[in-house]
């Protein structure tokens, strides 16, 4: 939890997901409506830079700032399970719609490479070999979950790295082609050259509402909203972003509207402009192959220039797998967080401290859709749609409401606000909103196959939910209605114990001439953020200790011992060390200790860490001056010490009393 990433691995992470629909959209929507689908992947590219900004503002007003959290505060527990239902449906269909595109771009290759060898054995059917390769990705995502995000963030930049290199050549030689050989034209998105398919109608068809240019208009951005997909992801990986944490956001946003706007709108752009009419079907399953095979120049370069896409495309929508479990892990540790799972969900794994148990239950029905999908990606990504916009929908009602609801609380304010009189009145964020409740109604009467089944796996899910909440969530915490301050609250946080005989730097991974802080109250911590928002990271490391002066240092090291060390009170300080460290995007380590004698374990810890200098609270049962005698009398009575140690104590008005051990 405490290990914090570069915006570039955050932009990596969703970008995975953001930037691997351009292997598959383009051929939906064309499918959908026509030729003229381009210019409306185009303007759904254009669109998510509004919707991503609304994930900006939730996530300046809460670290963990997805969907759930900001719907649970803006309108209560039921519409917050709805949410997170059609969330979640979106994400146990985001692994297997990437997955299953990357088999059938694999499959494509494999088939051409034994047409073009004359090798018959070399031909694999494309449906079966997708959900193969499908599942066998989905397991090592699995795997590398359970891990870390760390782990799983560098395997996310290595795969953008090889694709900037692949989408770079890919324009260079689009444009080359264009200009040896000219262009086919991309009719514009006017009501004659919207050519809409019975699919595409679904309860529509039959009706004169398609006829109406507006209406039109909606449906051609249904279909191409699969483009945005993975917004959420980027609420979801904010608290792991390192400081300054708001900056790199922008950051992050930046990079992610970049890299998607010219990859995922060119290709479909080019598709059109280079790839025959008549052939062009052929390649709606693997869009990029098709239009890599019809560019200028030898056979056998664009043969190879095709594997080195479809290997592209493998990473990229393989790493849109690892972006929906990270995703969905996130997002049902906010359920859980909030008691409407049960807390052992929670449980860190015992060597890798991640939230296994959810990972496994995401994988687990990521890897049923795969089956049930047989490989056929249409189907996925019609249904996949439903989740998309419902969730963005509500969560963009959700920061409205909380606009006019707390409209003096702290946050970073989607553009464009005007006052009337005294009220604030959001133009901008409310017209984000309402376009993706249009897009979300059009959606449900032209989707039948997604509405049906997206109703489903929502209504189920929103069952179990309500199950769960009436039997574990804690009485005090079911009010709808919440200050600031409560919204603000820390959730108690899951820890996984070690037990270690010796502190050192090396045992605990910190550096020498580190800072010491010690904290023993969950409401006193603001020394704590104090340090924190001063500290440089790269230059020394900071640890908490908690010494639990209710239990004898002369316990056996067990874990039933250490478990009696972190009772609750320990718990909720470490969770508290924790809700700042993510606020601020600095890591922390965390060690408890037990014994009757808080100085001087204090600062033999101090000793051990080679640690530069001690912070701590004043005492609120003694003096200044009585506190610093007693760690006098504490530093006086080590065997063995170090020339001088530097002791900050801060008062309440957080003007440190910085001193000298020992006081002379």
């Amino acid at each position: 939890m405490l290990s914090f990433i570069s915006f570039w691995r955050a932009a990596a992470i969703v970008l995975c997901d953001l930037g691997s629909s351009a292997y598959y959209v383009g051929g939906i929507a064309e499918k959908a409506i026509g030729q003229s689908a381009p210019w409306f992947v185009l303007a759904i590219m254009l669109f998510s830079y509004a919707v991503r900004a609304v994930y900006i503002e939730s996530c300046s007003m809460f670290v963990r700032g997805g969907v759930y959290k900001v719907v649970r505060e803006a309108m209560g527990s039921t519409a917050a399970k709805f949410s997170v239902s059609a969330l979640l449906f979106d994400y146990v269909l985001t692994g297997p719609i990437s997955g299953v595109s990357a088999g059938l771009y694999m499959a494509g290759l494999i088939n051409e490479s034994g047409q073009y060898f004359h090798l018959s054995l070399l031909k694999v059917p494309a449906p079966v070999f997708a959900v193969g390769f499908a599942t066998l990705v989905t397991l090592y995502f699995w795997h590398t979950n359970r891990i870390g995000i760390p782990f799983s963030s560098t395997r996310a930049l290595r795969i953008m790295q090889t694709t900037a290199v692949m989408v770079a050549l890919l324009i260079i030689w689009c444009v080359a082609t264009i200009f040896m050989r000219g262009s086919q034209p991309i009719p514009a998105p006017t009501l004659p050259n919207l050519h809409f398919s019975d699919e595409a109608l679904g309860w529509l068809k039959g009706t004169s509402a398609p006829s109406i240019t507006f209406i039109a208009i909606l449906i051609g951005l249904g279909h191409a909203l699969l483009a945005m997909s993975g917004e959420e992801s980027l609420a979801q990986v904010y608290r792991e972003i390192e400081a300054p944490k708001h900056k790199n956001l922008f950051r992050t946003r930046l990079v992610i509207f970049i890299f998607s706007l010219v990859f995922t709108s060119l290709v479909s752009f080019f598709a059109i402009m280079i790839i025959p009419d008549q052939d062009r079907s052929k390649y709606f399953d693997n869009l990029i192959s098709g239009l890599s095979m019809f560019l200028a120049g030898p056979f056998a370069l664009r043969l190879a220039f095709h594997a080195f896409v479809v290997l592209v495309g493998v990473l990229i929508l393989s790493g849109a797998v690892n972006t929906a479990i990270i995703g969905s892990n996130g997002v049902l540790n906010r359920v859980s967080e909030d008691g409407v799972l049960p807390a052992w969900l929670r449980d860190p794994h015992p060597k890798y401290g991640t939230t296994f148990r959810i990972i496994n239950v995401i994988v687990g029905l990521q890897l049923m859709t795969i089956v049930i999908s047989r490989g056929n990606v249409y189907l996925l990504g019609e249904v996949y749609a439903f989740g998309v916009v419902w969730s963005f929908a509500m969560k963009a009602l959700g920061v409205v409401i909380l606009r006019f609801t707390h409209p003096h609380a702290p946050r970073w304010r989607v553009p464009f606000n005007f006052r009337v009189k005294s009220v604030e009145v959001p133009v901008g964020l409310l017209l984000i909103t309402t376009l993706l409740f249009l897009l979300a109604c059009i959606n449900v009467l032209t989707k039948r196959l997604a509405t049906i089944s997206g109703i489903s796996f929502t209504f189920v899910l929103f069952v179990l939910f309500t199950v769960c909440e009436r039997r574990y969530k804690p009485k005090e915490r079911k009010s709808k209605k919440r200050t600031w301050e409560q919204m603000q609250e820390t959730e108690e946080e899951r820890f996984r114990f070690k037990v270690k005989d010796h502190l050192s730097p090396r045992s605990l991974s910190v550096r020498s001439g580190n800072t010491l802080v010690a904290a023993c109250d969950p409401d006193n911590v603001q020394h704590l953020q104090t340090v924190l928002e001063k500290s440089d990271p790269t230059r020394s490391d900071t640890i908490v200790l908690l010494v639990n002066s209710n239990v004898d240092q002369d316990i056996e090291k067990t874990k039933q011992d250490a478990e009696r060390v972190m009772d609750f009170r320990a718990i909720r300080v470490f969770s508290k060390a924790v809700h700042i460290a993510e606020k601020l995007g600095k890591p922390l380590s965390l060690i408890a200790i037990p014994g009757k004698d808080p100085y001087r374990l204090i600062l033999e810890a101090a000793q051990s860490l080679n640690s530069a200098r001690v912070v701590l609270r004043k005492s609120s049962r003694a003096s200044l001056d009585k506190q610093k005698h007693d760690l006098s009398r504490a530093w006086k009575e080590l065997p063995k010490h170090d020339p001088e140690l530097s002791v900050e104590i801060f008062p309440d008005e957080d003007k440190a009393e910085v001193f000298q051990l020992p006081l002379t």
